[in-house]
């Protein structure tokens, strides 16, 4: 069949990947390769799908369900690979072929279309909460370091890019101000050092049939749990902006959310700022304008 690209995933990899369109030129061929190799039968392409790998619904030889998940490597599909072997199915979507090196994923098939958004919000933050809290281990230990990039590295380049935004952006140097004096400090002391699934959001914990819900699609990093736990604070954020309280809830958010997961609120608090602001200027360089708005808008409330 051909492996035709949903444009979810060619726009946002024409965002944020120069080396994209190659990678999307050689697809066909690459998922081709990877259904021969696992004797797959693919049943379709997901879509929408994600931003950043395509998706599809596949059969293995023996007719059980899966999924099999090609990115490029700026995405950094090993990493994904080193956490999920990592987590061996404990909150986190199963890796069914941990040793395969050709940067295809086969995983368990959860059920795509029922994620924990589709519940009512406070149920589904206390359902994401729970899943996010198995996830929260001790990276692999051994000779060898750990192959995951630490919170530090990670929002280190960010950092770079953010002041490169504030410079050409001068309404948004204030926020990027505070947010960088924000991790600056929380650098210094973290409380713990624990992989973390790294973009946690609602929409990345979909139905099961082994466990409720389970953990997928992560960018793994090791650091401390508030990083984490600071994307799932701002989840839903259109709603959060339309509503007249929507700051007060917030706050209201950041506080229940601490207290559940045994996490410092103000570093709870440093992080989602951190985190927000960085989503909004990288929105702003892309042009995705109304994203940005809604991002900063949500970072002046912390």
């Amino acid at each position: 069949m051909a492996f035709e690209p949903p444009q979810r995933l060619v726009r946002a990899l024409g965002e944020t990947a120069p080396d994209g369109d190659d990678w999307l030129e050689k697809l066909p061929e690459a998922a081709q390769r990877a259904v021969a190799l696992r004797e797959l039968t693919v049943e379709r392409v997901q879509v929408p799908g994600g931003r950043s790998s395509l998706v599809m619904l596949v059969r293995r030889a023996d007719g059980t369900p899966a999924v099999l998940k090609l990115a490029p490597s700026r995405a950094r599909p090993e990493s994904e690979r080193a956490a999920l072997a990592h987590w061996d199915g404990l909150g986190a979507v199963e890796l069914l072929d941990p040793v395969a090196d050709d940067g295809a994923l086969l995983l368990e098939r959860l059920h795509p279309d029922v994620s924990v958004r589709s519940l009512p919000e406070a149920r589904a933050l206390l359902e994401a909460a729970g899943t996010l809290r198995r996830l929260w281990v001790a990276p692999p230990a051994g000779d060898a370091a750990h192959p995951f990039e630490t919170v530090a590295e990670r929002t280190g380049r960010q950092a770079a890019a953010m002041r490169a935004s504030a410079v050409a952006d001068p309404e948004a140097a204030p926020l990027v101000d505070a947010a960088l004096a924000a991790r600056e400090e929380l650098l210094v002391d973290p409380p713990e050092q624990r992989l973390l699934h790294g973009t946690f959001r609602q929409s990345k914990v979909l139905a099961g049939d082994r466990m409720p819900w389970l953990a997928v699609g992560p960018d793994p990093v090791v650091g401390e749990c508030a990083f984490d736990l600071a994307r799932l604070v701002r989840d839903r954020v259109e709603d959060l902006i339309a509503t007249p309280s929507g700051a007060a809830t917030t706050r209201r958010r950041v506080k229940r959310l601490a207290e559940s997961l045994d996490v410092d609120q103000e570093r709870l608090r440093g992080w989602t700022l951190f985190r927000a602001v960085e989503s909004g200027v990288r929105a702003l360089r892309v042009g995705r304008v109304r994203d940005a708005e809604l991002l900063l808008e949500f970072a002046s409330w912390l």
